[in-house]
Parts: structure tokens; sequence; C-alpha cells
């Protein structure tokens, strides 16, 4: 039976996964250097042995309120479409591997965040994970650099 492996994380009260093909590395949250005129979901840049990636806040692009960080905080570094960028997560819980036939389609009203950055919802038990499609996350400026 066709399967996919996941990262998932925290995010709030919602628990979302991340195919584990496209994270790098996870990591602990460094300093983060502010970027003037950077759109606002970027919280940012950090050096990560001496290349300066972006961070994104996942919160601020799901309009949820911001959160104190936690020791449980950390950066999910992903590269998507040839693009090395992080995005912080509240925790990360786990990786585990999911049935695709246990896939949904996100529902019309995807809970309150853009439809556009969920490509489905797994279900495992009683939990719901939030699958979410990365090639939005960093917005139009991913399609124009590629030149698409």
């Amino acid at each position: 039976m066709p399967e996919e492996q996941l990262v998932t994380f925290g995010l709030g009260s919602e628990e979302f996964g991340v195919d584990i093909m496209l994270v790098q590395e996870i990591i602990r949250i460094p300093p983060i250097t502010r970027v003037p005129k950077a759109p606002s979901f970027i919280e940012g840049v950090i050096n990560l042995r001496g290349n300066v990636i972006p961070v994104v806040s996942l919160r601020n692009r799901f309009g949820m309120d911001s959160a104190e960080e936690t020791d449980f905080s950390r950066i999910i570094v992903l590269e998507v479409a040839n693009r090395v960028f992080g995005i912080r997560v509240d925790a990360v819980t786990e990786v585990l591997r999911l049935d695709t036939d246990a896939i949904e389609p996100p529902p019309p009203i995807a809970l309150g965040i853009d439809s556009h950055y969920i490509r489905g919802v797994g279900k495992i038990g009683e939990r719901l994970l939030i699958l979410l499609d990365l090639e939005h996350i960093m917005g139009g400026e991913m399609d124009h650099e590629s030149g698409n």
C-alpha cells in the first residue's frame, strides 16, 4: 500500500505534517536577524553553517497569534523548488508513515488557513494531521524567481 513519510509538528493546538523528503534538518532556534522591508511572514534570516536562509513564521503566515519561544520551539529547514528556507514551529512531534488512502482532500473551508497552503488532511486514529503544501508557504516570490 502506498504511504508517505512525514515529519509532524505542533503549532498551537493543531498538528501539521510535511513530507520528510523536503526536510534537510531540524534545529533549535538560533539568533534571527530581522530584514528591513521583508514580508511580514518572514521572521528574518539565520546563518546556518555559513548559509543565510530566510525563516518563515508559520503562525504569522496562518494568521495565528504569536507565541513565546519555548525549549520545544524548532526551525525545520526545508528545500522546496531548489530554495532552502526554515519554518518556525512550536514543537516537532514525530516522524511517521501514513497510508495514502488515509489522506483526504482539504475541506472547502480549511480550518481558517488559506486552503492553498494545505494539500490534504491525514487521519491517524482519532488524530487529524494537516498536510502542508510548501510550494506556497514562501508566497509568490518562489514562482517569480524560478521563472515560472
